[in-house]
């Protein structure tokens, strides 16, 4: 199977994601829009994954390469091919079914802990800790089954048409290696140094406008926090595994 990856930054990577394919024996392809790369057609693959990125999905006039994307990811809704989108590219899926994406209350920046929904299809447990990176969150689109909810966003993923599609606002695929350049990256908008104060009153960056959100509250870690203890990054593998497999439909 050939995979091909759309990403928006170049921190914003794929990262385990090219080890499970590759030790699947999978092949893939990365699109690099940031850089004005055109996206590739539906005959050029066989499954797409929308990965992070920095945009906000409520941009009301979307850069050119978002437009290629959502052209593309519309076609791609309509074809049997799978898709997947992480962060930015699931909210840009959710939009694509006609569901609503806004501001979430607040930010998740960190570990937070994931209960499956009781009508979730994948092989998940029904609690886990995954990474965040996001502020904006969406509803469920029509026909869609919830994967599961934090306590500060009640949808933090969807599948749709059997898990063919499958939307989720937290990360399995990061490393503490990519966790690090995310966050080394996002002092350029800037928000490591918020992060690495407990009592920060702002957070900035990450996706577009992490501003006005009082950093104290427990939905916002420390850089230090979200780095500590590799293994969690480590227990992330298996999940990447679990939802890849059903994605796939390779069980």
């Amino acid at each position: 199977m050939h995979v091909y990856f759309l990403q928006h930054h170049p921190d914003y990577g794929p990262a385990r994601f090219t080890d499970w394919l590759t030790g699947m024996g999978h092949s893939y392809n990365t699109c690099l829009l940031y850089q004005d790369e055109i996206p590739p057609k539906p005959s050029d693959f066989d499954a797409l994954i929308v990965l992070d990125g920095p945009d906000s999905a409520l941009e009301p006039e979307p850069y050119l390469y978002s437009k290629r994307e959502r052209k593309l990811i519309q076609k791609v809704l309509t074809s049997a091919k799978p898709l997947l989108g992480i962060g930015y590219g699931g909210l840009l899926i959710a939009q694509a079914l006609g569901a609503i994406v806004s501001p979430g209350t607040y930010p998740e920046l960190g570990w937070h802990t994931v209960r499956k929904a009781s009508a979730c299809p994948l092989a998940l447990p029904e609690s886990f800790d995954a990474f965040h990176w996001h502020k904006e969150i969406f509803s469920l689109p029509e026909e869609a089954l919830p994967v599961g909810s934090t306590a500060a966003s009640p949808i933090q993923g969807f599948c749709w048409d059997e898990a063919r599609v499958i939307a989720l606002l937290f990360h399995v695929e990061v490393t503490h290696h990519s966790a690090k350049a995310l966050m080394e990256a996002a002092v350029e908008e800037p928000i490591l140094e918020e992060l690495d104060s407990a009592s920060a009153r702002n957070v900035k960056g990450g996706h577009a406008g992490f501003s006005d959100y009082g950093a104290a509250h427990s939905f916002v870690q420390s850089s230090g926090e979200i780095l500590e203890g590799g293994k969690r990054f480590d227990r992330l593998a298996p999940l990447l595994d679990r939802i890849m497999l059903n994605w796939l439909a390779l069980e």
